[in-house]
């Protein structure tokens, strides 16, 4: 996928990988890929921008835990207003993918 076309639609993606469960960068990343079926592979330098981004603006919460090899990781978690703000953004992305839908499909011949 061109990054331009998924420039705008960041947040929303990782808002969405988040819905399910908690989880670190990394499993963020692997959950956008497997979800997308590997159109949106994103570098680590993508996702980590939005995190903050979305945790800055309350969209998201984190704390720190230990990873099964004792590592410490970041791991978020949509909060209520994240929950909310990805229901609205859903809504609307549905509203305009069934125009770009109506506009992209074979055109039906005018009889006047």
């Amino acid at each position: 996928m061109e990054g331009e076309v998924l420039k705008g639609h960041l947040d929303m993606i990782v808002l969405a990988a988040l819905e399910a469960a908690p989880a670190h960068g990394y499993a963020i990343i692997e959950e956008i890929r497997r979800r997308s079926g590997g159109a949106f592979d994103l570098p680590e330098g993508t996702v980590y921008p939005v995190l903050h981004r979305l945790e800055t603006s309350q969209l998201l919460s984190s704390h720190w835990e230990k990873s099964p090899i004792g590592r410490r990781r970041r791991v978020y978690a949509l909060t209520k207003h994240g929950s909310a703000s990805l229901a609205a953004r859903r809504t609307s992305w549905v509203q305009f993918s069934s125009a770009i839908e109506a506009l992209l499909a074979e055109p039906k011949l005018c009889r006047t």
